[in-house]
This record gives C-alpha cells, structure tokens and sequence, in this order.
C-alpha cells in the first residue's frame, strides 16, 4: 500500500520547501504546512480507507523528519509531558502531523520562543498557551504576549480550578498583562475564587483595587519610623498592613474568603496569608487550629523573648490587639484547614459553612487590622 503518485509528489515537494512544523486536518484530508516562506497545503487523495491513508502520510513525514517511519512513539506520552524531551531534537518532532509530539516540544524545558512559535502554529490550545509561558525564555520572548493575550479571553471557559490559578500566577509572574486585563481578571473573582488566588501571591502590594491606607496611618508610622530604620521585622509588618496596600490586601483577603470554592483554592488562600507574612511568619507544619495559632502569637508578644516584639510593643502598646491580630495571622497556612477538609468534599457555599470554624477566627483577625466592627 503506497501514497498516490499526486500525493507523494506533492508531499515531497512541500517537505523540500523547508517545512517548520506540520498538522493534518483529518476532517478534511488535509496536510497543512508552516514553511521558512509562509503556509502551505497538500489536498490528499486517498487511494484506501482514510485512517491506513493517514498512517502512510505520517509515516512519510517521519521519514523526512526523524529518517525513520516509525514516527513519534506516543506510548512515551506521560514521559514527554513530564519535560524529559532532549532539547536537540525537538524542531523535528514538529515536522509529525502528531499533537503528542506537539505536546512533547511544549512540555520540553528547552523550548525557546521560535519553537514555541511554531508549536502554537500546529496546536493552539489553552494548555499548550499555559505550558510555554511557564518557560521564562517564551514568556520574554515575541509569543509572550501572544500566548498571554489568548488565555486571558479563553480562561472564562477553563473549569479546572488549578489550571486557572496556575495560569494567573503565570500571567503576574512575567508581567504580561496590561491594567486593563489585570482588572478583568480580577473581576472574574466575584464568580470564581481561584483568580484572586495569583493576586494575593504575587502582587499582595500592587492590587488592581487599592484600599486607603487606616484612619490611624499617620499617627501610628510616625511611632514606627525609628524601628523601621532600626530594621525591626515586626514594625515594617505592621507599617505595611496599616498603609494602603496592606488594607488593600486585607479587604482582598477577605472577600477571597467569601468564596473559597474547593479545596485546592482553600488550600492556596490560607497558604497566600502566610506567605504575606514571611519576614516575621511562624508557620506551622501540622494540623492545628486557629486558635492553638493564636495561642502562640500571645505567649509571642506577651513573653518578651523576642526582643523586637518587645520593641514593638514598647512603642506602639495601643496596638495590642493589632500586633495580636499581626502575630496570628503570620502562622496561618493550610494545615489550620487540614482537619476539615479531610473530611468533606464539599465545594462552594457548603465548604464555605463547613470552615466556618476556620475562617470567622482569621476574618476578625482581618477585621480588627482594618478597625471594622466584629461581624455577630
């Protein structure tokens, strides 16, 4: 069984136009190219079923790409999507008609941004988008924006919670969306959880909304200077939570918590507030409470054997219960949620009721430092 005498020709020729990368569109019997010279196409014939037709193109085009006909081995996928592709032989396994291939060269951490060019060509779909901007050398590179631009109009229709978060962490990391984008995403978080999630860890400070600074701002930094010049760690945190930024990520931390969704994204928000507080965090690795955790700030503030909390407390001591507040929140991470999430599988508003005994603890925490009455 052979190509057709139009089809092997035709095929050569194309394949001698210095093809980059090749996708087939079976629907339609189709071999689409991407050349040094722009796009090209072949019109098969089938001389046979289709599908044993298809086998024999690909078989061809491994020929010319690997100088083998065996192709892309797809049993190796889970191999290839873990990254383990040599950088060497990628550009060839575009030339395959095979989307595991495409997929191999995206997952490769070798990809360079004209690779990536070319994959996006044969395969532009919201996972490849995602997979190639998580290579600093694409994200910088002429698809970054590209690649940025299509997941930002395409997230709305993602539906894993992580893919979405992953994405948007993705997104701030490099800096490739504008203001604009930056508010829409962030809009999106009335509906869904897991876009404030990329916010709170890598713009806690530079929030699309902005909160004015505390009423007591002035008053209370001025107390504060001499430590922050000093380098106390605990008087820089407060400082910063008291200013505008800090009240902008408290009213942002708080209204995540309104909607937590699942686990996954429980688990990243209680993580963000830790991490928040990593110049003075205490976090810690078991499962415990909220309350053991707010223990533990008391015996910290109130024993003196921290002798910049001590400082701290020497100078501001109307503060109490803000430095309190600061303390608790500073050993917050997932394991407070640990015991009741490992129980449940809710999602949504009835996870939302289930870590009542884990939130309403943190949001008065939150509460305070903005000076907003305790909820009944």
């Amino acid at each position: 069984m052979e190509l057709s005498q139009e089809d092997a020709f035709c095929l050569n020729v194309l394949l001698a136009a210095g093809v980059q990368a090749v996708r087939i569109d079976a629907s339609t019997m189709t071999v689409h190219a991407l050349t040094e010279k722009g796009e090209a196409k072949v019109k098969l014939h089938p001389n046979t079923r289709e599908e044993a037709y298809l086998k024999l193109v690909k078989q061809t085009l491994a020929e010319h790409a690997l100088e083998s006909p065996e192709g892309y081995p797809v049993y190796l996928r889970r191999w290839t999507r873990m990254g383990q592709m040599r950088d060497e032989n990628l550009a060839p396994l575009l030339k395959l008609g095979e989307p595991e291939a495409v997929v191999a060269v995206v997952h490769a951490p070798g990809l360079t941004d004209e690779l990536a060019r070319r994959a996006w060509w044969a395969m532009p779909t919201i996972e490849n988008a995602r997979r190639m901007l998580e290579k600093e050398a694409v994200a910088r590179g002429s698809m970054g924006p590209i690649l940025a631009e299509f997941l930002v109009e395409h997230l709305p229709f993602e539906e894993d919670v992580v893919a979405i978060m992953d994405t948007v962490r993705t997104l701030l990391w490099f800096d490739l969306v504008d203001e604009a984008a930056q508010k829409k995403l962030w809009a999106r978080g009335k509906q869904h959880g897991a876009y404030y999630i990329g916010f709170l860890e890598q713009r806690p400070d530079r929030l699309p909304v902005t909160r004015p600074a505390r009423c007591d701002y002035e008053t209370q930094t001025a107390k504060l200077q001499p430590l922050i010049a000093a380098g106390n760690p605990y008087a820089e945190q407060l400082d910063r939570l008291l200013a505008s930024r800090g009240q902008s990520f408290l009213a942002a931390l708080e209204e995540a918590m309104e909607r937590p969704g699942t686990h996954e994204i429980v688990s990243a928000l209680l993580n963000s507030i830790g991490a928040y507080f990593g110049g003075i965090a205490h976090l810690q690795d078991r499962p415990c409470t909220v309350e053991e955790v707010e223990q533990r700030a008391q015996r910290l503030l109130s024993s003196g054997e921290v002798p910049a909390i001590a400082e701290l407390v020497a100078a501001v001591p109307g503060l109490h219960g803000e430095m309190l507040a600061m303390l608790t929140l500073a050993g917050i991470n997932e394991w407070v949620a640990y015991n009741v999430l490992r129980r449940t599988t809710a999602v949504n508003a009835l996870l939302r009721s289930k870590l009542s005994p884990v939130f309403d603890p943190i949001l008065a925490q939150v509460r305070l430092l903005r000076q907003l009455p305790q909820r009944a």
